[in-house]
């Protein structure tokens, strides 16, 4: 068994995920994994291959291809067969294409598998998705639900995308999580529901410091219960 926490973050997206779990990964020494850069990886893979809208195809693309991610200097480096993908990943086009890629089953359990695979080798995980916590880890030592107001999450995306040097309209934004929210609800595989034992956490009106002290007072409960000691980075 691990020696550290297996800590599940789960959410919309746009609610937080991924700049909570990078630091509560780098605060604990942990290792982390962003299971959604995984299903963008494939996206692009079958944009680049022309096979969206092609079921057997994709899952086909998924299960030949390697993926592999790694931590950098603050930011997740994604490699597609050797290759880095990092940046072609967060583009718009994978990003109206992702939910409807993620929701096929086969691909799923290809990508879950390959995340089990991959918090295997680590001793304390923070992995973040949208099923990590009823799906992937039902387990899990840790489980967070991170939720925010459709705006807030939009108006996140814009500025990341401003910040990337890209200019996409707020309300495009907002069509496009609102459509994202509906697949990957109402999905019937793996859909992205709140975990019964989940702590939920609302950002929209938090500090990104805040949030990531909510998560930290949740997991340093779990590891008293458990007996697991924590090295918090600061």
């Amino acid at each position: 068994m691990s020696k550290g926490l297996i800590i599940a973050i789960d959410g919309p997206a746009g609610s937080g995920k991924s700049t909570s779990a990078k630091f509560i990964a780098k605060k604990l020494g942990y290792l982390y994994i962003d299971t959604g850069a995984m299903y963008r990886a494939i996206t692009f893979h079958a944009l680049e291959n022309g096979a969206i809208g092609n079921k057997s195809r994709i899952v086909e693309l998924a299960r030949k291809c390697k993926i592999e991610l790694s931590y950098d200097e603050g930011e997740v480096v994604v490699l597609l067969n050797n290759r880095n993908i990092s940046k072609e990943i967060r583009s718009a086009e994978v990003n109206s294409n992702v939910s409807n890629v993620s929701k096929i089953s086969e691909v799923r359990k290809l990508m879950v598998d390959k995340q089990r695979e991959m918090a295997a080798k680590g001793s304390g995980i923070v992995m973040e998705g949208r099923d990590i916590g009823t799906v992937v880890f039902p387990d899990a030592d840790v489980k967070i639900f991170l939720t925010a107001a459709l705006d807030t999450r939009a108006n996140r995306r814009a500025n990341e995308y401003f910040e990337k040097g890209s200019k996409v309209l707020v309300d495009d934004i907002k069509s496009n999580l609102s459509n994202r929210d509906k697949i990957d609800s109402s999905r019937n595989d793996s859909p992205l529901i709140i975990a019964s034992d989940a702590v939920e956490v609302d950002t929209t009106n938090i500090t990104i410091d805040e949030q990531v002290n909510h998560i930290l007072e949740a997991v340093k409960k779990v590891a008293d219960k458990k007996n697991v000691q924590l090295k918090i980075i600061i």
